[in-house]
């Protein structure tokens, strides 16, 4: 393995999945109710490292025999996550007293499941990122894209499960009713936005 673009892969992988989004913030949100924190980082991770091999191995031969996958996939990720968004804003202007990290109502494993799945395999922001960009990367080390692809995939993990496990530290803050409106609120935005941009093409 090529240490050199290993590290080149990690850090390509990174600075694609910082920036917050519609998968992120549901890791976040499940991090500080801590429902489920294993699977969803686990799941997430597991289907980054699919799609970077995907993108890795087989890039040119996907575009050319599936073009009609580009507006199925954004059209269908933006109803859902326009659902999704309705779903959160219910939720910040249902909120009571009672609502802290402990005692929010559980969702069940099936529902936090089917949802991050969701979120993962119906976004195509996630297929730009991971299969698109990723791939297209890279070709630009040939006979190491093993090396690059590890890398990325490395950074994948360590970016999931941070974010799901070190949301426990905000715990605290969400003890508070108007923390998690604002935290729903947040969602419901985000959500929206991504999906305004997958309508709009950019």
């Amino acid at each position: 393995m090529n240490f050199s673009i290993y590290v080149t892969g990690l850090m390509m992988g990174l600075s694609l999945i910082v920036a917050i989004g519609a998968q992120n913030a549901f890791i976040l949100r499940q991090g500080l109710r801590n429902e489920h924190v294993l699977a969803v980082c686990l799941t997430c991770a597991l289907s980054d490292a699919v799609l970077i091999l995907l993108g890795v191995t087989s890039l040119r031969q996907i575009a050319g025999l599936l073009p009609w996958l580009d507006p199925v996939m954004r059209y269908g990720g933006a109803v859902f996550l326009a659902w999704y968004g309705a779903k959160s804003l219910y939720s910040a202007l249902r909120s009571s007293a009672v609502l802290t990290a402990t005692e929010a109502e559980t969702i069940s494993f099936s529902r936090t499941l089917a949802t991050c799945l969701a979120l993962t395999w119906l976004n195509p922001h996630v297929y730009l990122d991971t299969v698109v960009l990723l791939g297209t990367i890279s070709t630009r080390y040939p006979g190491q894209q093993a090396s690059f692809a590890a890398g990325a995939v490395t950074g994948s993990f360590l970016f999931f499960f941070a974010l799901g496990y070190g949301a426990k530290r905000l715990r605290p803050i969400f003890s508070r009713p108007a923390s998690w409106r604002m935290l729903e609120t947040l969602v419901a935005a985000t959500m929206w936005i991504v999906a305004f941009k997958l309508i709009g093409g950019t």
